[in-house]
């Protein structure tokens, strides 16, 4: 995948978008690229994904202008679904996606970011949707995911007026879930993604598709969600094993169970409650 580097550390996998000489900005092989790397996971190993970008000036910087200056009505209103048909499926990804924005998180740089997870970020990091100064409205899910992460009229301030806004602003808005230096941005996401993976992993799927579901509907449907997949946590191995050498130690314990919850595989499954104090 010539635009989006891969690796994996653990059960996290790392992907780059690299295309620092054009700030990574997104064009339609970008995208493609990206697409390809979510399907190319391997869902039985991995658990948590980081989405960076290559270099140290930007995340992704937006949409390629260039590529999109000749386009017409109906190019334009193709590209803009098969950016959004993308994230979705990011959004939508069985697994948790992190974004550790490095620099510049613009038009679909913070389209894209805002379909992962959780967003992190570096001191030099700056988020806007500044279309409607090219002629344009966002069209990645702007108009629609910071609304929604930020308010409604913060949101609007900064679509509506072309703001770009920089880290301790989107920290304090909500956008991000924290920042740190530069040098401190990728190890910290590694934590944070080390720290998730390390659960039992039907578990934390499972409660990805309740918050992602349930903030759709109302919430008599939403605690519907929710019932289901509770319920379905209870055919897996992780919880007959956790529960009970909980219930008979009270001490965490390790499991050798797969991403199915099946008990077939060699991943370990490190539990969360080390002792009863855990609880308080």
């Amino acid at each position: 995948m010539g635009f989006v580097d891969y690796e994996e550390d653990g059960y996290v996998g790392i992907m780059t978008i690299n295309r620092p000489q054009a700030l990574n900005a997104l064009n339609k092989d970008v995208l493609k690229d990206i697409e390809a790397a979510f399907d190319a996971v391997d869902l039985s190993r991995i658990r948590t994904i980081i989405l960076t970008g290559a270099g140290e000036k930007s995340f992704v910087a937006g949409a390629d202008i260039a590529a999109m200056s000749t386009m017409t009505k109906a190019e334009g209103e193709a590209f803009g679904k098969f950016g959004n048909d993308i994230f979705r499926k990011i959004e939508t990804f069985p697994i948790p996606v992190i974004a550790a924005v490095n620099g510049f998180a613009l038009g679909g740089g913070n389209e894209l970011a805002m379909s992962c997870d959780i967003r992190i970020c570096s001191d030099n990091a700056m988020f806007g949707q500044p279309e409607v100064g090219l002629g344009i409205t966002p069209g990645f899910g702007g108009t629609q995911r910071l609304a929604r992460l930020i308010g409604v009229g913060k949101a609007k301030e900064m679509v509506y007026g072309a703001r770009n806004i920089k880290a301790d602003e989107a920290y304090r808005l909500g956008l991000v879930n924290a920042v740190y230096t530069q040098e401190e941005l990728m190890p910290a996401a590694k934590k944070l993604a080390a720290g998730i993976a390390k659960n039992a992993p039907i578990a934390v799927r499972n409660s990805k598709k309740a918050m992602n579901e349930g903030l759709q509907v109302d919430m008599d449907q939403a605690i519907v969600i929710e019932e289901k997949v509770f319920g379905d946590c209870f055919e897996t191995e992780d919880q007959k094993e956790g529960m009970t050498a909980f219930s008979r130690n009270g001490k965490w314990t390790i499991s050798k169970t797969n991403n199915n919850g099946s008990g077939a595989g060699n991943s370990p499954v490190i539990r969360i409650l080390k002792n009863q104090e855990d609880l308080s």
